[in-house]
């Protein structure tokens, strides 16, 4: 077993691509030895910095094992005429290395074909890994690559140096980029600054102890809690607590080689600066940890704590000019905040007219009348106090006349959170300040739902009009491809409906906005069918990944509650968000408390039967379909007497969405259906006279469409 190491060294690699890279790597290096027949001992250990790229592969084989494969050449009337081999047979044993007195001939599905067992000698590890390594190199994929020298190769910065090491021996290889190459070395670089000179590196094992006597910590993960540690400590010194968000954490982790917290302090005067504008500033623009109150979670303290790729010794000279960088920041800031709130947010709206939603679709202040429409046809739906309407209009109104302030214009990611704050300061209620920023809730998967009924209803209000706007225009989400975000809008009207229990009819809100937008239609604008066709089938499909995904049902139940090509069941869910989850809950439910065994054979029989009759699936009702005359048995009374019981039972479910109750009567009417099916009393469905036939198929008909007020049993699977 030997060692193998791979280091690309590279100049300064954006920090989004250095993880992504690994990520790559550790899916695709593995399956690409199993298919060269080199499978390690252990996993692929992966490293990576700024400057380099690095893979460690431990216990892999010196070779190939050796092995036989088994090729399958021509068909037989193909290599042989009149029992003398072809050039396709001579021309297939050549490429094999075999002699056609090598060949078998067997007969397969398709006719008798030859095949040809050959033993393969392993070839040696080496010789296959310089194969490997530039496909490794260059197969991986990211945004912004960029060619150097006068070559044709591409990758995101530069490669500088490239080191191969098999155990102690280096790999030879060469990369060529046009009049420039990088041959393998068993040299590496240290630190820019702690380390200039270079390393060279005996063995493969060694590779993380000798970085890091180089001042480089090439493990990301020790790099991340080192970062996490220092600057946790730091602000425990200050009386404080970091705020270290995740993302920032991970693009910091890969901005530096060797971290060294540096402490920071800026004017307290800037603390009368929202709170989210001076962690932007810091976040986004600066890469820096702010510091809160350790009693105060929402209150920060004048300091900031960066991570300093250079000297720990000149910590005092990297904080004093981080420093004048915030302190320019700031001043910004407050010189934006402090002009923006000369004049009310109502002020801003006709500023909107300038600023185009999308081209075909017109305007920003456009799209606020637009969604303002929306907005009152589901506070009508809602049937909203007059107060909570007011708040929800005007909350509609002003929710995109920040996009035209100083702020927001310098800060695109404080929309929604700075219109909040010049509402207050403008004497807006706080009911609609808190609503503008609501409305842009959720803005991820992990993000806070609104809490305000008036942000609930803008934000699905927005979500809307974008969707049937960009869905009218025929720009529908493709593959990976949605710039518009427009999964996310579905299941954010979704999400929002179902955490705030909103009993919205998103089927006919759809309806009237897709009409709305067909009565002026833009260039190239799909028809209104087709747009409302598509729309449900994308809501239905959203719907559909957020109650496996989002509420953990089974498949089986989802295609129960959704229907599978049935209109009936994809009208009902959009009509009624709230029933359609409800539904696939309570069917999840009765399975693990197991009373979905009891009614599950007879419902499934009796469905599986219905199917063969013509009666109508929204019928429940007996005495208009069922003729009592035509019975043969006692069992059919006794089953049309079940059925005229179940009725009440089905229409109170209806009404108070107890399921409960309905499993409660299909259970009840379980025995009697067995009697119907068999033993003494027992029928034939199938009878050979057309109105006895008929008679039974309603009578399980009726039995189906009561059951189908929870869901469509022939799609659940029995478990």
């Amino acid at each position: 077993m030997v060692t193998f190491l791979l280091e690309v060294g590279t100049e300064e690699l954006p920090a989004s691509f250095v993880n992504d890279a690994l990520e790559q790597w550790r899916s695709r290096i593995p399956l690409s030895l199993q298919d060269a027949f080199l499978t390690p001992a252990t996993a692929p250990a992966l490293y990576g910095t700024p400057r380099r790229l690095a893979i460690v592969i431990s216990g892999l084989p010196a070779q190939q094992p050796d092995r036989e494969e088994e090729v399958k050449g021509p068909a037989v009337q193909s290599a042989f005429k009149d029992g003398q081999p072809t050039k396709a047979a001579e021309g297939f044993a050549r490429s094999r290395g075999v002699t056609v007195a090598d060949f078998e001939i067997r007969s397969t599905d398709k006719g008798e074909f030859v095949f040809v067992k050959q033993k393969i000698t392993g070839r040696p590890t080496a010789e296959i890994l310089q194969e490997l390594i530039p496909q490794w190199i260059f197969g991986l994929e990211g945004k912004r690559f960029m060619r150097w020298g006068d070559g044709d190769l591409r990758f995101p910065r530069p490669i500088r140096w490239l080191v191969a090491l098999l155990d102690d021996a280096v790999l030879p290889m060469t990369l060529v980029n046009g009049s420039e190459s990088c041959t393998s070395d068993r040299l590496s670089q240290g630190h820019r600054v702690l380390h200039p000179q270079a390393i060279s590196l005996s063995h493969a094992a060694d590779y993380v102890t000798c970085l890091q006597a180089a001042a480089i910590e090439v493990d990301p993960a020790r790099r991340t809690q080192q970062i996490v540690d220092q600057v946790n400590a730091a602000a425990k010194q200050l009386k404080g607590q970091a705020a270290i968000s995740p993302a920032l954490l991970e693009e910091v982790r890969d901005l530096v080689e060797a971290p060294t917290a540096v402490v920071g302090k800026f004017d307290a005067e800037f603390l009368e600066l929202p709170t989210e504008v001076i962690t932007t500033e810091m976040e986004s623009h600066q890469r820096y940890f702010p510091v809160l109150k350790a009693a105060d979670a929402n209150e920060l303290l004048p300091y900031f704590i960066t991570v300093s790729n250079g000297d720990p010794s000149q910590s005092e000279l990297i904080a004093a000019g981080n420093e004048r960088v915030i302190r320019a920041r700031l001043s910004d800031g407050k010189y934006f905040f402090d002009l923006d709130r000369k004049q009310p947010l109502e002020s801003y709206l006709p500023k909107l007219d300038k600023v185009t939603f999308q081209e075909k679709l017109g305007s920003v202040r456009a799209k606020v009348d637009r969604l303002l429409g929306i907005a009152r046809q589901i506070a009508d739906q809602l049937q909203v106090s007059a107060p909570e309407r007011a708040t929800i209009e005007r909350a509609a109104l002003l929710c995109k006349a920040d996009l035209v302030t100083q702020m927001v214009g310098e800060f695109p990611e404080l929309q929604g959170v700075m219109g909040e704050k010049y509402a207050l300061s403008g004497g807006e209620p706080a009911d609609v300040a808190k609503a503008i920023f609501e409305h842009y809730l959720p803005r991820g998967a992990t993000d806070a739902l609104p809490q305000t009924l008036a942000g609930q209803v803008v934000g699905m209000a927005d979500r809307l009009d974008t969707l049937v706007g960009i869905f009218g225009l025929g720009m529908l989400p493709t593959g990976s491809s949605d710039p518009f975000a427009l999964r996310r809008a579905a299941n954010a009207i979704v999400n929002v409906t179902w955490a705030a229990n909103l009993p919205i009819n998103l089927l006919q809100l759809l309806a009237q906005t897709i009409h709305n937008f067909a009565a002026a239609p833009p260039e190239g604008a799909q028809p209104e069918t087709t747009l409302r066709q598509q729309l449900q089938d994308f809501f239905l499909q959203r719907i559909r990944t957020l109650l496996q995904e989002d509420q953990g049902v089974d498949y089986d139940f989802v295609n129960a509650v959704l229907g599978e090509n049935d209109p009936e069941y994809a009208e009902r869910a959009l009509e009624d968000l709230l029933d359609v989850r409800d539904r696939a809950l309570f069917l999840q439910s009765i399975r693990q408390n197991q009373m979905l065994d009891r009614i599950y054979e007879t419902v499934n029989r009796a469905s599986r039967l219905a199917a063969q009759g013509d009666l109508d699936t929204v019928q429940l009702e007996p005495t208009a379909v069922v003729q009592p005359a035509l019975f043969q048995q006692p069992s059919e009374q006794a089953f049309y007497d079940a059925l005229v019981k179940l009725v009440p039972q089905t229409e109170l479910v209806r009404s108070q969405r107890n399921y409960q109750k309905l499993v409660d009567g299909l259970t009840e009417i379980a025995p009697v259906v067995s009697r119907f099916f068999d033993g003494d009393q027992s029928v034939l469905v199938m009878d050979a006279d057309l109105e006895v036939r008929r008679n039974r198929l309603n009578l399980l008909g009726l039995l189906r469409n009561h059951a189908r007020i929870l869901g469509d049993f022939g799609a659940i699977v029995k478990g």
